[in-house]
């Protein structure tokens, strides 16, 4: 028996991908993928469905700067049991709309049985906007950075060993295109920077919720954007994910049994024309690069496909088919024995 397969599933966030660009829509794909592979890495992006969530054992949730500092070699992933999450609340979400979000929290632990640790206010209102890049792809920026790192470091000293953050976003923002399962996701680019931030400071697994008031009048959206429509929040799947979320360590750290490191990676699954990410150019420039496998089918505004950054990879058509490809290279089976002359 070999050792165990470990696959890497991206679908970056804000670029409009078919599919994992909406309510967490690429979820279908990992609990397939993950039933093929010993172990699956993959993101919030992918994993989280608003009040959603479906738990799967051998994944690992990972935020995308702590993916690409794994991806670089410079941290290893620790599985663990259980984290206790602490929550950071930014000071702008209304109080009615803030007591919303403390009864998830006291839910999560209740039915859940999370460990669910201490929550604080930022000091300040952080102070979330919203924008497009050029090429169409969601970007945000942060007022108030300072409040949202100075909160996350008390719940550090408090305890929490991840952390959760719900921030206030704009309500004029447009998501009729997003709704019927077209477009980009607003949100997206903003979301990044602030998990991106709190990962980056402390080394610790971070995810975040935005804080909206729900539609008074419900209405008909596509089933890719139905998750969102189904509650007042999107923090249960944060908190879901985050309680089971590996640790960041650092290279250098004293290892453990069960650290998994990027050298372990076997295959890498992502978007055919998003293949610019600094995790997967890390990994490319591996001396041993894992198998890259290129789905075409899940367009994105990006136009950055492989074959243009000289990286050997598999092409397919469809998820189904690059679960195919996963388990003819797990079996080390060539791909080219299951295809007909010709």
């Amino acid at each position: 028996m070999g050792r165990p397969y470990t696959a890497l599933l991206l679908v970056p966030t804000g670029i409009g991908a078919r599919v994992g660009g909406f309510a967490g829509d690429a979820l279908p794909v990992a609990r397939a993928l993950a039933a093929a592979v010993d172990c699956l890495v993959t993101h919030p992006n992918v994993l989280n469905g608003a009040t959603l969530f479906w738990p799967l054992k051998n994944v690992l949730y990972v935020e995308g700067y702590g993916l690409d500092r794994f991806c670089a070699g410079e941290w290893f992933l620790r599985p663990v049991r259980q984290n206790r999450v602490g929550v950071v609340l930014d000071a702008g979400i209304p109080e009615d709309l803030r007591q919303r979000h403390l009864q998830v929290l006291q839910a999560a632990q209740a039915t859940l049985g999370l460990d669910i640790g201490p929550w604080r206010l930022t000091p300040r209102p952080l102070g979330v906007s919203v924008s497009f890049s050029p090429a169409g792809a969601s970007q945000g920026s942060l007022a108030q950075p300072d409040a949202l790192l100075e909160t996350a470091q008390e719940l550090v000293r408090l305890g929490a060993e991840a952390l959760a953050v719900v921030a206030r976003f704009p309500d004029d923002l447009d998501f009729s295109r997003y709704e019927q399962g077209q477009g980009v996701d607003p949100l997206a680019g903003a979301e990044a920077i602030l998990s991106h931030l709190v990962v980056r400071e402390l080394g610790i697994p971070c995810a975040h919720a935005p804080a909206f008031y729900p539609d008074p009048a419900p209405k008909p959206v596509h089933p890719r954007a139905a998750a969102e429509e189904v509650g007042f929040t999107f923090l249960p799947s944060v908190l879901a994910g985050l309680s089971y979320a590996p640790q960041f360590v650092k290279r250098g750290d004293p290892p453990q049994p069960g650290d998994l490191t990027a050298e372990q990676v076997d295959s890498v699954i992502a978007p055919a024309t998003a293949f610019g990410g600094p995790g997967l150019l890390y990994l490319a420039s591996r001396p041993r690069p894992p198998l890259f496998i290129a789905v075409e089918e899940n367009a994105t505004v990006m136009q950055v496909h492989p074959r243009q950054l000289g990286i050997p990879h598999v092409a397919v058509s469809s998820y189904l088919e690059a679960i195919g490809v996963v388990v003819a290279h797990r079996a080390g089976v060539a791909l080219s024995s299951l295809q007909l002359p010709g």
